[in-house]
């Protein structure tokens, strides 16, 4: 049987997607309750797992109600220690299995410095939360920028194939700032016109597939030497390019 999948829009610009399989239904990252609540009741389908990327808030606030109301098993990173009601563990190379499903699971510091991501490599389907964005990334908080292009180089080995979720609507914000950067880049500029015509419709631009984001994604491609002439680093190791653009990123306006 197909995993079936629901993308689920909270708070102003959270996603939770839930994946049902079967007797299974999983959750990845609970931002508030109602929202996800209201998902199962219209599928019929009942909440088994919950399963988190990272501590903040935006993530994890459903987590109570939810376990409350379906006893949901909440599992989420070993290396984060403040995930409410947490049932087990995880962290590279563990794998969650979901009924006939199997995720591996990922670090991929930077963002917090226990965050994690779910790869479910038979169903092509990378849940990234805040370190891989649709034409974007998290912002470097809890580890340096060094640190978060290590675990972008990570994902950038997955097969371009995977469907790409990722924690939060950034894509249109996300598609300019990339011109800045990086503006010559043909495929960059036909995905912010489709951004735009999605948005301006109110769709979601999640789920991208990887190899999109390969294609234009300036910082999946910080060591690509067209993006270092771009801000004026040629030559510069590739770490020390994408702290630049993701400084740059944290200042920008449009």
């Amino acid at each position: 049987m197909p995993v079936e999948i629901r993308l689920v829009p909270c708070l102003s610009d959270n996603y939770a997607v839930l994946l049902h399989e079967g007797g299974i239904t999983a959750v990845i990252d609970a931002p508030e309750a109602a929202p996800i609540e209201k998902a199962l009741d219209k599928e019929g389908w009942k909440l088994t797992h919950i399963l988190i990327t990272h501590h903040h808030s935006d993530h994890v606030d459903g987590i109570p109600a939810l376990k409350k109301k379906y006893g949901a098993k909440v599992i989420g990173p070993r290396a984060d220690g403040n995930i409410p009601m947490i049932d087990e563990k995880v962290g590279e190379g563990d794998t969650v299995k979901l009924g006939n499903l199997t995720a591996r699971v990922l670090d991929t510091p930077g963002h917090t410095a226990g965050h994690i991501v779910y790869v479910f490599d038979k169903e092509k389907l990378l849940f990234a939360a805040d370190t891989l964005f649709v034409l974007g990334c998290g912002r470097a908080i809890e580890k340096p920028a060094s640190v978060l292009w290590q675990s972008l180089l990570k994902l950038r080995k997955l097969p371009g194939d995977m469907k790409v979720y990722c924690g939060h609507e950034y894509t249109l914000g996300n598609a300019r700032f990339a011109l800045t950067v990086d503006p010559n880049n043909a495929a960059l500029k036909k995905r912010l016109a489709e951004v735009e015509t999605a948005r301006a419709a109110g769709k979601p631009t999640v789920p991208s597939l990887l190899s999109e984001e390969l294609a234009a994604n300036p910082f999946m491609r910080a060591d690509d030497p067209a993006i270092a002439e771009a801000v004026g680093m040629m030559g510069a190791d590739p770490a020390a390019v994408f702290a630049e653009i993701r400084e740059r990123k944290n200042n920008f306006k449009g």
